[in-house]
């Protein structure tokens, strides 16, 4: 149906009959056979439709060799000037050159000799050299239309926008003709690509073009090449969610195939109705080969062209007196053709399409308006597990693509996986193993899920092999985690990696995520000995011995001299008899004893000797204990507090300047570089000032203005990195822990350990046992690293200057610092406000506890005691109703007579006493009152 219809258009367009047959001047390369194909398509369309007023006079085929520049030239020109000479000249030039050499000399002929022409050739806007800056006549006689494999391209730069890639390979087979696409395809696109022809080893070309970090690739080419290219891409093993591949074919009858156990592939094949296609090209033309849509768009183009000259021959439009120049290698009359507008008859001309509509919008925006059908094809096992019709693409540049419902390349979107290489350093690079799975968890991984949140991608973290960051040596030869991402294993470089000059020469780093880090020391923390009995270490123990000796020998003399004094109390009872009671004290050897011990309390010792000789040996044990208890409470102070006093150790200086501790950072770090190189400074520095010193050439005045006593500059570094050495560094971690809890920090002995301050901040977080010392310096900022040249680096600024406007960063600081599980509550020992510890003074309440201890058991000895003295006989007192009832009725007599005698006024004297219980009116007055009223004594036992 579709063809009738196109058969009477065409017989209605041609109802006029020209008189004029249409010469055509036919240029191609020799390799086109499309365009070859097409025009005998056409000559045989003509002749068996026998369209009215539309035939073809002399008809001129050139075909190029597209490498020889100057063959090109003396081909036309040698069959243009032989037409022009016959009386001949071609109405119409048809280029149906593709690009290259042979293309821009027909552009530069039909340009010079102002010859109409419908160019077929490659090339948008800017491409067609010889074409770029012709003038507004020339315009309308120079048509340009760009054949489908050049339009079908602009579908690769649709679908980079549509998923956002940032790198992309286009691989293309000689269907394609890409040479003048890799400026315009994606220009001003944030997209890395690369176009690259399709080669015989395509292992190794997909494994190149890999190790630039390109994942997405589309493949434009005849069917047989697309399989050549996927079953290496799935040998190689570059399917999966980490890989796109796109295929484009312009041929339709056969599906690509890949063995591979999963993958999916985007496959897009012009839309080709097959009425048109077998009715008009295969009916009519003759032709019984498979349908080609170069062909159908050469067959359009070709058609229209012609109609389009015969419809201005029959119009009158086309100038009588057409003047036409010959051509030569060394002298081309350039010419201009005025009032000629080919371009607007061939846009007016209406013959039908067999292929695609054009669209015409001018030289390198003129195409045919291809439909490509876009199918996801799902292969498992090597087999075609399912085909989805996503939807339809029309051409445009780049047009747009109509999806069939529910439909979209979302699905197919890449996921980046990203290889992250870390190194294991709390908190912020920490793993752990579980069930047999290593497991990567701490600062860093947190900031990296963040990141992921942000950009949307997957990754693989794995250890760097041998731990390191990364230096260099001295042949320029990078270790760890820097050479993991030079040699291009690792996306992206993870943990606590400090910025470096040299670093930043082979990588780039992003802006920081943590603060300036620095470099600090870390020391055994003094264990300060505790003792509960630490007040009696105050003084030694001969002096404990000297005071208790002194103490005896005090008390016994005490005692001696009040016994033989005469002037003692014991001895003088009858002048003392008016004394106060108070003041009556017998110096025993029991209250020697006691009176010898007070006296060292605030208590006091009580009624001193009466006699001189004993008043003598009192005071002089007073100043004795004076002086003792002074100088034992300054002396506990002292040593309390001693005991608590900071390390001598403060800095680096402090370190320096001592023998006692070794000191070395770990061998192959950041923080063993910093000392090596310190010392080479300093090394050159003096290198430097000698030779500028005894420099013969320089004056006297120069020379003497170096002249010092003392060296300029210090070699404070040198001798610290030759004691390093001396003091041997450690090979790992582990062992410069080890031989810092070694030492004997309360000695000041031992080891000191130099490294990154959040290594060494993280280990005083855990252990109670370790300090950090002094303050930090050489401080770097922590950064993310990507390899040299990276895309990632800017969205990963992004990403990281998002997540700290969030304060995000601050919260992971947070979390792995102050929240920290594994941090250890450790006293503080450094805190001088801290007061005095229960370890160091409770054995005083030891000593509470052990006298009332010794006065209970004194209580019981002292009750068994009385009893056993006041009872001889060991008889037991009897409590009977009897004895109860005298007992409460001498109770109330001796209560009634203390009441009595208690009104009377109380004197000095036994009787007058104003104790309430002593003389005849008190107590013990009114008990002996009651025993003479002549109740009788009362038993023992009653009592």
């Amino acid at each position: 149906m579709r063809s009738l219809q196109l058969l009477l258009v065409l017989g209605l367009a041609f109802a006029v009959q020209s008189a004029d047959p249409i010469r055509v001047l036919l240029v191609y390369e020799t390799n086109n056979v499309d365009a070859d194909r097409a025009f005998t398509a056409v000559q045989s369309y003509l002749e068996r439709t026998k369209v009215q007023g539309l035939s073809l006079g002399n008809v001129t085929r050139v075909t190029l060799d597209s490498t020889q520049k100057y063959l090109t030239v003396d081909d036309v020109c040698s069959v243009y000037d032989k037409s022009i000479d016959a009386g001949t000249p071609p109405h119409i030039v048809l280029d149906l050159t593709w690009s290259g050499l042979s293309s821009e000399v027909m552009k530069a002929l039909t340009r010079n000799l102002g010859l109409p022409t419908i160019s077929g050739s490659y090339g948008g806007v800017g491409d067609l050299k010889h074409w770029s800056n012709i003038d507004g006549n020339q315009t309308k006689y120079l048509v340009q239309v760009m054949p489908p494999s050049d339009i079908i391209p602009q579908l690769v730069a649709l679908i980079t926008s549509m998923q956002n890639m940032t790198n992309a390979a286009i691989l293309y087979d000689d269907s394609f003709d890409m040479l003048n696409k890799y400026k315009s395809l994606l220009k001003n696109r944030p997209i890395r690509h690369m176009f690259s022809k399709i080669e015989t080893n395509i292992n190794s070309q997909i494994r190149r073009l890999e190790d630039m970090d390109i994942v997405n690739f589309f493949v434009l080419g005849k069917i047989d090449r697309i399989n050549q290219v996927l079953m290496s891409a799935a040998q190689e093993n570059y399917f999966g969610k980490k890989y796109s591949w796109t295929a484009i074919s312009k041929d339709g009858s056969v599906e690509p195939f890949v063995r591979t156990e999963n993958g999916s592939i985007l496959f897009a094949v012009p839309t080709v109705n097959p009425d048109v296609a077998n009715g008009i090209l295969f009916k009519t033309s003759g032709l019984n080969t498979g349908y080609s849509v170069d062909t159908g768009f050469y067959f359009d183009l070709i058609l229209r062209a012609i109609t389009t000259v015969k419809n201005m021959l029959d119009g009158n439009t086309w100038p009588v007196d057409m003047s036409y120049s010959k051509c030569s290698m060394t002298n081309i009359t350039a010419v201009t053709r005025n009032n000629f507008d080919l371009r607007k008859a061939f846009a007016d001309t209406n013959v039908g399409s067999t292929f695609a509509n054009m669209i015409l919008n001018g030289n390198g925006k003129s195409y045919p308006q291809v439909e490509m059908t876009i199918n996801q094809m799902n292969f498992k096992n090597s087999r075609l597990e399912s085909k989805n019709a996503l939807g339809t693409w029309k051409a445009g540049m780049p047009g747009e693509i109509s999806f069939s419902a529910g439909q979209s390349l979302r699905p197919f979107q890449v996921i980046s996986v990203f290889k992250i290489a870390v190194v294991v350093q709390a908190p912020f690079i920490m793993k752990r193993r579980a069930n047999g799975t290593v497991t990567f968890y701490g600062y860093c991984v947190d900031l990296i899920k963040d990141i992921q949140a942000i950009m949307g991608f997957e990754y693989e973290l794995y250890e760097v092999p041998d731990g390191k960051y990364g230096n260099m040596d001295s042949k320029m030869n990078w270790n760890g985690m820097i050479k993991e991402l030079m040699e291009k294993r690792a996306d992206i470089g993870l943990g606590a990696l400090a910025v470096m000059a040299e670093r930043e020469n082979v990588i780039d780093f992003t802006v920081p995520y943590y603060d300036l880090v620095g470099i600090s020391i870390l020391m055994a923390k003094p264990q300060v000995s505790t003792s509960l009995f630490k007040f009696l270490t105050v003084l030694e123990n001969d002096v404990w011995g000297c005071i208790l000796a002194a103490y005896f020998f005090t008390s016994i003399l005490l005692w001696i001299f009040d016994r033989w004094s005469p002037y003692s109390y014991q001895n003088n009872k009858e002048k003392y008899a008016d004394d106060p009671e108070e003041e009556k004290r017998e110096f025993s050897l029991k209250e020697s004893l006691w009176f010898c011990m007070t006296s060292l309390t605030p208590q006091g010792g009580g009624e001193s000797p009466k006699h001189l000789s004993g008043r003598l040996i009192a005071a002089t044990w007073w100043l004795f204990g004076f002086i003792i208890i002074a100088s034992y409470t300054a002396n506990l102070a002292a040593f309390l507090t001693v005991s608590r006093l900071d390390s001598p150790v403060n800095s680096l200086d402090d370190l320096s300047t001592q023998y006692k501790v070794q000191y070395a950072p770990q061998n192959g770090t950041d923080v063993a570089t910093y000392f090596e190189r310190m010392a080479y400074i300093e090394k050159r520095f003096y290198e430097i000032w000698k030779d500028m010193s005894l420099n013969d050439s320089m004056n006297e005045v120069e020379r003497s203005k170096l002249a010092v006593w003392d060296y300029p500059v210090s070699d404070k570094y040198t001798k610290i990195w030759q004691s390093m050495q001396d003091a041997s560094l450690p090979r790992t971690f582990d062992e410069a822990l080890t031989r810092v809890r070694a030492s004997n920090a309360e000695n000041n002995d031992g080891f000191a350990f130099l490294g990154d301050a959040t290594d060494i901040r993280y280990q005083v977080l855990v252990n109670c046992d370790l300090q950090m010392v002094g303050e930090e310096f050489s401080r770097k900022p922590y950064a993310v690293a990507v390899q040299e040249g990276s895309p990632l680096r800017d969205l990963l600024n992004d990403a990281i200057l998002r997540l700290l406007n969030q304060r995000r960063l601050e919260t992971l600081k947070e979390r792995w610092w102050t929240d920290n599980p594994e941090k250890q509550e450790c006293g503080d020992t450094n805190d001088q406000s801290d007061g005095i510890s229960i370890q160091n003074i409770g054995g005083v309440f030891i000593v509470i506890f052990v006298g009332i201890f010794l006065a209970c058991v004194t209580l019981a000895i002292e009750y068994c005691y009385f009893k056993v003295r006041r009872n001889p006989e060991g008889d037991e007192v009897v409590s009977t109703p009897e004895s109860r009832s005298n007992a409460a009725s001498n109770r109330n007599k001796l209560d009634d007579a203390y009441v009595k005698n208690s009104q009377k006024p109380f004197v000095l004297g036994d009787n007058n006493s104003k104790d309430p219980y002593a003389g005849d009116y008190g107590y013990y007055g009114a008990k002996k009152e009651l025993e003479l009223e002549g109740d009788g004594p009362r038993p023992r036992k009653a009592w």
